[in-house]
């Protein structure tokens, strides 16, 4: 070989050690729960996002439209795909220990987002949950009303979907802080699905029964509002009740600078959405991930909501 053939092979061989081949595609399959919750889209928002800032990530989505069985077979089409992870957002948190054993057993990486196994669950390893601390919400809400109610009066509780454990574990942060409260009364509780036109219905049922309610614990923002929208069309002013909400939603930010909104508690959707996908990528390339994720939840009041207004 001519020396300048030696002199460009060796040159050849330096520009691949300095520029190595370009990391693999990853396809992540995304199964939401829903597409019509405010939060839901900005978690789905956050996912693409991410996915786009690191350049070599494809995502597929599918919107289980709130069915189980349709999550579940989605979730199975992902796996037949061959996908190199799939991100979950549960629609019904007591079906993810069979979703969890059919993704496992196909060895791909499963990471739950927002909904998924309770933090007491034991996960088997490429599994993780990226969510916020349930209980927590419950409870700074809860401290929030308490402190608007004075520490006394009749609550009731808007619970979101019963099959939840977001549901389960708001609720008993509530509880935890009104068995401190004994001034605090627990009127009237029942389901309005995380949904607003469910909680206005249900808040026109609650006042056609004639029970006082000075306050309502809301297990989203999205009831929160139902319940304001259905104390205004009963021409009763929704600044006379302490309302707490939970997500601190645009919508419910709104509410509270007209001071019809209490509380609410700040979930960080773009933190959940991101977190899944830097843990889905890092579990595909067989790196170490903490199995359960913690995003903080932040109280949020009229005094410091201005600090939330682009979060």
């Amino acid at each position: 070989m001519s020396p300048t053939k030696h002199a460009l092979a060796a040159c050849a061989a330096a520009l691949l050690l300095a520029f190595p081949a370009a990391a693999k595609t990853l396809t992540v399959g995304v199964a939401m729960s829903r597409s019509e919750h405010l939060f839901l889209v900005k978690v789905r928002d956050a996912i693409q996002a991410e996915a786009k800032a690191l350049g070599n990530v494809d995502v597929q989505f599918e919107d289980a439209q709130g069915d189980v069985g349709r999550q579940l077979s989605q979730v199975q089409n992902f796996v037949a795909q061959g996908v190199d992870a799939i991100i979950v957002n549960a629609a019904d948190t007591s079906a993810t220990q069979g979703m969890t054993r059919m993704v496992t057993k196909a060895g791909i990486p499963l990471v739950y987002v927002n909904l998924g196994p309770g933090l007491d669950e034991k996960l088997p390893p490429k599994v993780a949950v990226v969510v916020s601390d349930h209980v927590v919400s419950g409870r700074l809400q809860m401290e929030g009303l308490a402190k608007c109610m004075k520490g006394k009066g009749d609550l009731a509780i808007m619970l979101g979907e019963l099959a939840s454990n977001a549901t389960q574990e708001r609720t008993a942060g509530n509880k935890e802080v009104i068995a401190k409260d004994p001034g605090i009364k627990v009127v009237l509780e029942q389901s309005a699905g995380y949904l607003r036109n469910q909680a206005i219905d249900l808040m026109n049922n609650w006042l056609t029964t004639g029970q006082k309610i000075d306050a309502i614990a809301a297990n989203n923002d999205e009831m929160a509002i139902g319940a304001i929208i259905a104390l205004q069309q009963a021409r009763r002013d929704p600044k006379a009740m302490c309302i707490g909400g939970i997500d601190a939603t645009p919508d419910a930010l709104a509410e509270m600078k007209k001071g019809n909104l209490a509380v609410s508690v700040f979930q960080d959707a773009a933190g959940q959405g991101k977190g899944a996908v830097d843990a889905a990528v890092k579990l595909a390339r067989g790196e170490k991930v903490e199995t359960f994720v913690l995003i903080p939840y932040e109280l949020v009041t009229p005094e410091n909501m201005q600090a939330y207004a682009n979060r």
